[in-house]
């Protein structure tokens, strides 16, 4: 019910308009009745007719004597306007999908497709080429009595008519005689002319067989004999019991809707989300329809206001038993090209530690521009990732056994096939990770002694010296030739200059920066190195798996550009690695597993936006065939130098002592064989301030200098059990000393 007020406000209203329009134009009632509801708010009119220059309505609560500040405000206006960008803009800002599919245009991509298509197809036809005579054949021989039964019974059931039969008897129930009489006709005309058939081929195919037995060649009886065994025992087969086996198995996953994300991305705990599925509503909204992406799905999604990617990532684990998958299967990602609210969920066929071991692209490859983004591994899709090397200094870092080595062979391998560029190699482990490289390398070590700790930090002396050489020399080129003061693949292949790139690597570099008497000064060159190296050609790869403020100081941590992290075990390590605030963020490294996640890791800095990477591996003897073939690269070019061509110890200067008499020593010669790991707990009870801490790598990599090689040895264990371990052979070394005492009398 209306206000009497209400009445003669609207009647004033409209005395006022007729006043201020003398030409008499009609007024609309339907806009006078709307008016009606809206008179008890003094707001303003909203009404889509507004001109663009209306004013608030008048209503007794507002004076228009009051300032401009006190008038209400136009928040939302209702007249049509411009807004947002027009039909050409948004034509082109929209996404046009690929013609040609991704794995098309990559030649490397193609050609693995092909490979695996044509292994399919081979393996496929090999599984049943194997199983023809030894298991199809005779199946067929016999199911082939049983074919002949079932041929004449179907034969015999067609001539008279028994298809028929049912309908017919199915009438005479209904006492329908008038159908039944005409379908018993129809039966009478089918049989005639079918017992005819029949008969006739009968009498054929016993003219046949008879010609076969006495009047065909015996080629033609033996292929007759065949065919119609085996066409019946074709015919024999129950339809339970197929003759072929699958050659492949094809594992059934579940496609990916929209009502399966809906679901699960209601159950991961985001209030928003789930209150709004409570309500029978999605809570998202799909930017774009489900489909398949590499060997996965892809769900492009807009999360509700205020809820951003890392809100989802956080719950990953939620997220995929939600969606009833493995968890590396689930991958939910950022788009770098829209707002923070928009998910990019991947959901794999498989779990990406199952894919197996990750061939480098670079394996077979005869030579790589170091200029050039370095193939790393694949992600979660199956696309490949690359690393830039030149002007970058990278960070790797996990827990032990984690994959941390093969990445760092990756990047190392691809520098060697550079033969520009020169390598110092430094593995302060001394488990010998790196020594397939020592041939390419200009500086080499492997060891955890002081002396070799001593020789890493030498080296970041040099570099520090040779990174201000660099700088001066840059200054001093033309700016025609280095306009942007930093080293080009044109300034690097001016041998003269000695301007080509310096890659060095210090793997386990946690022995170096926290050794008590060479840690501190060798922190500081590293970090003058990392932040003034990298555009004068000096690059730093470090490996640690001890990321803590003592093992890596922070000045080299924060000014790396390149960062892979491995599994960790927490916040900080994740955070020395990756880089600050990246666990807030949502990147972390501590979602991978122990075991199934070794060499998956979150790479950072060689993408817009950290992805997940699934290494290359590449074990020694891989890596030694690289090594070869960088080390002709470099004979041919005339850059080997240092240690690959023996200017400079390999070593750093060792105690004084004989390993090989110490060998002999702690294995009798009673023993002619014994493992490694036994030879390093004898060493260590021999001479503790030696050999303290040694295992069986350490024997390996101090033995392989000697010309002593490790092989599988069988033998029992103390528990009783027989195993196989690496060991060595006591005649090798009883000829090596002998080689090695020869030598010194003859010098």
């Amino acid at each position: 019910m209306n206000h009497p007020d209400d009445e003669n406000e609207l009647f004033n209203r409209l005395e006022a308009e007729m006043d201020a329009d003398p030409a008499g134009h009609v007024v609309d009632l339907d806009k006078a009745r709307s008016a009606r509801g809206g008179s008890a708010d003094a707001g303003p009119d909203r009404s889509p007719d507004a001109g663009t220059d209306s004013q608030p309505t008048e209503s007794a609560d507002w004076d228009p004597d009051q300032s401009d500040d006190s008038r209400p405000t136009l928040v939302d206006r209702t007249e049509p306007t411009a807004s947002g960008p027009g039909l050409i803009d948004r034509i082109k800002s929209s996404k046009r999908l690929d013609v040609i599919p991704v794995w098309m245009k990559s030649v490397a991509e193609f050609k693995d497709a092909m490979k695996w298509l044509a292994g399919h197809a081979g393996h496929t036809v090999a599984f049943h080429a194997v199983r023809v005579p030894m298991l199809y054949v005779p199946k067929l021989i016999w199911r082939s009595p049983r074919g002949l039964a079932n041929g004449v019974g179907r034969i015999g059931r067609w001539a008279v008519d028994a298809e028929g039969e049912p309908l017919r008897q199915a009438e005479a129930r209904r006492e329908n005689s008038e159908l039944y009489l005409k379908l018993s006709k129809q039966r009478d005309r089918r049989v005639r002319l079918r017992m005819l058939l029949a008969i006739l081929g009968a009498l054929f195919a016993l003219g046949l067989g008879l010609f076969l037995v006495y009047g065909a060649e015996p080629m033609t009886q033996v292929i007759a004999a065949t065919a119609g065994v085996l066409g019946l025992g074709m015919l024999g087969a129950p339809a339970d019991a197929p003759l072929a086996t699958r050659a492949v198995i094809k594992t059934e996953v579940q496609k990916l809707t929209s009502d399966i994300v809906v679901k699960a991305m209601a159950s991961i705990g985001i209030g928003q989300i789930a209150s709004a599925v409570a309500k029978g509503q999605d809570g998202i909204r799909f930017a774009a329809p489900i489909t398949r992406e590499g060997p996965g799905w892809r769900a492009d999604i807009d999360l509700p206001l205020g809820v951003t990617v890392a809100d989802v990532a956080d719950r990953r684990a939620r997220l995929a038993s939600g969606l009833r998958r493995p968890l590396g299967c689930v991958w939910p990602d950022a788009d770098p090209n829209e707002h923070e609210g928009r998910l990019i969920l991947w959901v794999g066929d498989r779990d990406l530690s199952k894919t197996g071991i990750v061939k480098w692209q670079l394996a077979n490859a005869k030579r790589h521009d170091i200029f050039k983004r370095n193939p790393f591994g694949i992600d979660p899709r199956g696309r490949d990732q690359s690393v830039p090397m030149i002007q970058h200094n990278a960070l790797v870092g996990s827990l032990p056994g984690q994959g941390k080595t093969s990445a760092v062979r990756v990047l190392v391998c691809g520098a060697a096939l550079d033969p520009s560029v020169e390598l110092w190699l430094h593995e302060n482990k001394g488990t010998g990770d790196l020594d397939a490289l020592e041939c390419v390398s200009h500086r080499f070590i492997s060891g955890i002694d002081d002396d070799s700790i001593k020789y890493a930090a030498d080296s970041l002396k040099l570099l520090r010296e040779e990174v201000m050489r660099r700088a001066k020399a840059i200054k001093q080129l033309p700016r025609d030739l280095c306009p942007d003061k930093r080293i080009t693949r044109q300034i690097a292949d001016i041998r003269s200059l000695k301007l080509w790139p310096l890659v060095a690597v210090f793997d386990e570099c946690q022995n170096l920066f926290a050794h008590p008497k060479y840690g501190k000064q060798a922190g500081e060159d590293a970090e003058f190195i990392i932040k003034l190296g990298r555009a004068l050609g000096v690059m730093l790869i470090l490996a640690t798996q001890r990321p803590d403020k003592d093992s890596l100081p922070t000045g080299i941590s924060g000014n790396v550009s390149i960062r892979f992290c491995l599994k960790v075990a927490g916040q900080t390590e994740n955070d020395m690695i990756l880089g600050t605030s990246s666990y807030k963020n949502g990147v972390r490294a501590t979602q991978f597993r122990p075991e199934d996640d070794a060499g998956n890791g979150i790479l950072k800095g060689a993408t817009s936006l950290p992805v997940v990477v699934r290494t290359a591996y590449l074990d020694d003897i891989a890596t030694d065939v690289i090594a070869q073939r960088a080390h002709a690269l470099r004979k041919a070019e005339g850059t080997l130098s240092g240690v690959a061509l023996g200017e400079e110890s390999q070593t750093a200067p060792g105690p004084s002592y004989d390993l090989l008499a110490d060998v002999a020593a702690v294995v009798p010669t009673t023993e002619e064989r014994v493992w490694n790991e036994r030879i390093a707990s004898r060493l260590a009870e021999l001479r503790p301030e030696v050999y303290g801490g040694w295992k069986g790598e350490n024997v390996t990599s101090a033995l392989k200098p000697h010309g002593i090689k490790t092989t599988g040895i069988a033998g029992m264990t103390d528990d009783g059990d027989r195993t196989t371990r690496r060991g060595i052979v006591r005649a090798d070394l009883t000829k090596a000393i002998a080689e090695r005492d020869e030598n010194r009398g003859s010098a």
